[in-house]
């Protein structure tokens, strides 16, 4: 978003007139910028057998995920239902990593019928697929590397309490079940942490993961998760993708020559390409000053922007209607009947009721985990394609919440 003559657009379009023909609160993508961080991921690894798959549980919409195939992405899946959308938005089945977590061999096998790729991170599961499907359905297995990184201890899935993953010092065991079974692994996984900032805490995982691979002779890929940080403040800091290319490709291209075989380097970003490309939008309620705080009371809540409250999450706010106001400093808070504070003591162009405010870094998991919490209905999502604004979800309705009860009469 930038701001063109006193007004801020979005490749191009107003904001504010954006604000006013959807209503707020909303959401608006920016097609351009998730295609620019797509090429940059492309261009960092260029010199290796590069395999991006979007990780669709940041952005879920039909419409995202067919930009991303028009792109040429594959999908990262962690439920059946978004191997479901996946199939819906045009992707192959074997375009399709299914990576769940504490499912039911039930699901793994409704995945497994739809032709995806089986991701398992747990013995239980490895064993009852290799009993079901021996050598007929290849696998991928996800390795616990026990490496602890990420921005917070709820998005750290690497480290030695994890649920996500195999040991990697379970590894005799894995083997033990793969022989037994016949089974064919055609790759390994590893997904250490969102917000990731050390370049070495990667390269740490790389090392790892390739002296694991030694073990299983026939793989086709290597998939390296993602959790590659992206900026939320101004000069804030961020993953170094160009460096981390450079550096684990090295690697990589080492490890290929050994192990005899050029195999495909896969990564699963989802906040990477989205999060900087997403905008959300609401309307300020009311200005509200106590003997301490002056609160901007806006239309939405932690029901459709949670990460400040889940993840103490930084999102920047800006005052898209009186871009050169006075600084004055705000508390932004939400209309729900909880403490949903987006930011404490910010500093933002001066506010009046009426005022439309930006949150930015608004396109990775803000609308899909979304709720309607307080019987508040949903907001729509807006995409940005080429210069055009395109309506890819409706705004809820009361009818929609409705649908699915059943009345009963006492």
């Amino acid at each position: 978003m930038k701001l063109v003559h006193n007004q801020y657009q979005i490749d191009g379009l107003d904001a504010v007139s954006l604000c006013e023909k959807y209503g707020s609160p909303v959401y608006v993508y920016d097609t351009s910028k998730m295609k620019a961080q797509y090429e940059k991921m492309q261009h960092a690894f260029r010199d290796v057998n590069l395999r991006i798959n979007f990780a669709c549980k940041a952005l879920g919409n039909l419409s995202v995920l067919r930009f991303f195939n028009k792109l040429g992405s594959g999908l990262d899946a962690v439920s059946i239902q978004e191997v479901q959308l996946g199939l819906k938005a045009g992707f192959t089945p074997k375009d399709i990593i299914f990576t769940p977590n504490c499912v039911s061999i039930e699901e793994i096998q409704e995945g497994a019928s739809l032709g995806v790729r089986i991701n398992i991170d747990n013995i239980s599961i490895l064993e009852q697929f290799g009993h079901i499907y021996g050598n007929s359905i290849p696998v991928c297995i996800r390795i616990n590397p026990h490496i602890l990184a990420g921005g917070n201890t709820k998005i750290s899935t690497g480290h030695i309490d994890s649920k996500f993953g195999i040991s990697i010092y379970q590894l005799p065991h894995v083997l033990r079940v793969i022989e037994t079974n016949r089974m064919k692994v055609e790759g390994l996984h590893m997904h250490t942490g969102s917000d990731i900032l050390d370049v070495d805490v990667f390269l740490r995982g790389t090392e790892i993961m390739l002296e694991t691979a030694k073990s299983f002779p026939e793989l086709d890929y290597i998939d390296f998760g993602s959790g590659f940080k992206v900026p939320y403040k101004p000069d804030d800091y961020f993953t170094d993708i160009d460096v981390l290319g450079k550096d684990l490709t090295r690697l990589f291209k080492k490890f290929c020559k050994s192990y005899g075989k050029d195999l495909t380097l896969i990564f699963e970003p989802g906040k990477f390409l989205v999060s900087e490309a997403g905008f959300f939008f609401a309307r300020v309620n009311v200005v509200k000053q106590t003997l301490s705080t002056v609160f901007a009371g806006v239309d939405t809540g932690l029901n459709h922007l949670i990460r400040p409250m889940f993840y103490d999450a930084y999102h920047q706010i800006i005052n898209v209607s009186n871009p050169k106001g006075k600084p004055r400093i705000y508390t932004v808070v939400g209309y729900i009947c909880e403490t949903d504070t987006f930011g404490w003591n910010r500093k933002i162009s001066e506010i009046h009721e009426g005022d439309y405010l930006a949150f930015l870094n608004a396109g990775a998991y803000c609308y899909t985990m979304s709720s309607n919490y307080n019987a508040r209905l949903r907001p729509p999502e807006v995409m940005i394609f080429e210069g055009k604004d395109y309506l890819i979800r409706q705004r809820e309705t009361l009818d929609d919440q409705l649908r699915n009860q059943v009345e009963v009469e006492f």
